[in-house]
Order: C-alpha cells, then sequence, then structure tokens
C-alpha cells in the first residue's frame, strides 16, 4: 500500500508552510484536487487569469477570495486560516479546545449521546484519530491492553494495531488493518498533514501477528473459549466491513459508522467525528449488553 504524497502542512509551521505564500499556498490546494485553474475560475466566479496571477503573487486575493477559493477546494477549516494568514488576514475560524467552558454545550450533549449508544461502543476523535471521549462500553473494547497503552493521549489508530494493542485480537485483521490504512490515505489526502503522515508510517509499521487470537474460534485463544463462530455457509453478504474481535471470550462482529458536525464555524468541532459501533448480529447484540452491565 502507497502513502500519498504530501506537502508542508499549512497549519504547521514546523512543516514549512507558514513560510509559503497565500497564491503557493492555494495553488498547493487546487493540485492536490486535481482542479484546473479554469475549473477553479469557473466554480467561483473570477477568471483563469486572475487565478494564474494569485497564485504566482502577482495579484493579492482579498479576505473574501481567500475564503471563497478555500470553499470551492473543500479546504479543511484549520487550513483556511492558514491561508488568510499567508495573505495578511486574520484568521477566520476560532479553536477552542474542547474542555473550555465556551464548549460546554457541545461536549455536553456529546457526552449524552455516547452514553445513549451504550452498550454499543462508541467515541470522538478529533483530527488526528486521538480519543477526545468514549462511553463505557469502549471500555470492553479495550479489556486486556496493557495500562502504559492506555495513557493519554489515547490514539484510535495506535490502539487498534498496536501488537499489543487490539490487534491480537481482532480475527478479520489484514482486512481491518488495511481498512484503517486507506481511510488514513483519504485524510492524509483531504489535509496533506506530516502529523497523519507520520502516524501512518508508524502504524503501518507496526508487525502483524501471526495469527490473531480467535483465528479458529472454539479453541483456547489465551483469552478463553470463544463463544460464536464464524457465519455459516450461504449467511447473507455483510453490508459493511465489520470488526470482528475477541473480549472475554465473546466473538463480536461489529460495523461502524463516522458522524461530524455540518458546516463547522470552529477548528476543533470541524476535526471531530464521532464513531459508533453496532453489532452485526443477534449473539454481539447480547454479548454487548452482558459484557457493559458488568462495568
Amino acid at each position: 500500500m502507497t502513502t500519498p504524497s504530501v506537502g508542508p502542512d499549512p497549519a504547521d509551521p514546523a512543516s514549512g508552510g507558514a513560510r509559503m505564500g497565500v497564491g503557493a499556498l492555494l495553488r498547493q490546494w487546487r493540485e492536490r484536487r486535481r482542479v484546473s485553474q479554469l475549473e477553479l475560475a469557473l466554480r467561483a466566479d473570477s477568471s483563469a487569469r486572475h487565478i494564474s496571477f494569485v497564485e504566482t503573487g502577482r495579484a493579492t486575493p482579498s479576505r473574501a477570495m481567500v475564503l471563497r477559493l478555500a470553499e470551492h477546494l473543500d479546504v479543511p477549516v484549520r487550513d483556511r486560516n492558514a491561508l488568510l494568514i499567508a495573505a495578511g488576514y486574520a484568521p477566520a475560524y476560532p479553536e477552542t479546545p474542547l474542555h473550555d467552558p465556551a464548549m460546554a454545550t457541545v461536549r455536553t450533549g456529546l457526552e449524552q449521546l455516547l452514553a445513549a449508544y451504550e452498550p454499543n461502543p462508541a467515541l470522538v476523535l478529533d483530527g488526528h484519530y486521538d480519543v477526545a471521549l468514549t462511553n463505557r462500553a469502549v471500555l470492553v473494547l479495550l479489556t486486556g491492553v496493557p495500562a502504559d497503552l492506555l495513557r493519554p493521549p489515547l490514539n484510535a489508530m495506535r490502539l487498534a494495531l498496536h501488537p499489543r494493542g487490539l490487534a491480537p485480537r481482532i480475527v478479520n485483521l489484514a482486512e481491518w488493518r488495511a481498512h484503517l490504512l486507506e481511510r488514513m490515505q483519504r485524510a492524509m489526502i483531504l489535509r496533506g498533514s506530516p502529523t497523519l503522515r507520520a502516524l501512518y508510517d508508524e502504524v503501518a509499521a507496526y508487525p502483524v501477528p501471526d495469527r490473531p487470537a480467535g483465528d479458529d474460534p472454539g479453541t483456547d485463544t489465551g483469552v478463553g473459549s470463544v463463544n460464536a463462530a464464524p457465519p455459516p455457509d450461504g449467511a447473507p453478504p455483510a453490508l459493511a466491513l465489520p470488526m470482528r474481535i475477541v473480549v472475554e471470550g465473546h466473538l463480536l462482529t461489529l460495523v461502524s459508522t463516522l458522524t461530524t458536525f455540518n458546516t463547522p464555524m470552529d477548528v476543533t468541532v470541524s476535526e471531530l467525528a464521532i464513531e459508533t459501533f453496532l453489532p452485526a448480529d443477534p449473539e454481539t447484540a447480547k454479548a454487548l449488553a452482558s459484557l457493559c452491565e458488568r462495568r
């Protein structure tokens, strides 16, 4: 699996993004989105000549033009601020930590949503897949993970793929690992972030267990006998790729969903995502209810 090439992160001064002018940054985003100058000009009600002048530094775009071009290039909110700064304007979007009192309504709403989702696992991730909030059911999945891997900041990708994390208990690890790495690649293409690139390189290099615990249901896997068998021949095809993981002797089959905020006006909010896990069969639903009740 190849890693997408990314340039400087406009939001990360250490990567060189802060030293680039707004024209060079806009050109970088346009090329990343594979949009021609003419196509961008038509979208933004401008001209290809003006777009060319902006990119080469012969013309300075107005604040409104920077925001309009960023919108049509689907530039993330954090990076829109970087474009404005590079053009000499103040940032348009605040960045408020989730624990800030100003975010109390958002945080309370997220906590209520996660609690209501129990006994199914649900968590809130930031833009680098760090875990911001979880419900009790997530602790069920983390059963047996060494304490040193649970020290904050928790990172969902590290926990899932680390050879001492969840990876040894994920039955379909090859498929799930490929899904997670592809998901990170898509995020890297969207953001072009060296921080995400470093995380991808780290987790992609983790050694893969020879035979994940639970590969042979019904045998001793080191976490107890598995209480569920693989899908029988002739079973309906899966509607989404599940994660099949062994927890306290139960083989849980889970499908995940990802939810983000609509039209965010804050950098932190724009990067939050709620990941929820649905039981894919009645046996998993029953096991989750039992496991969560004991927490």
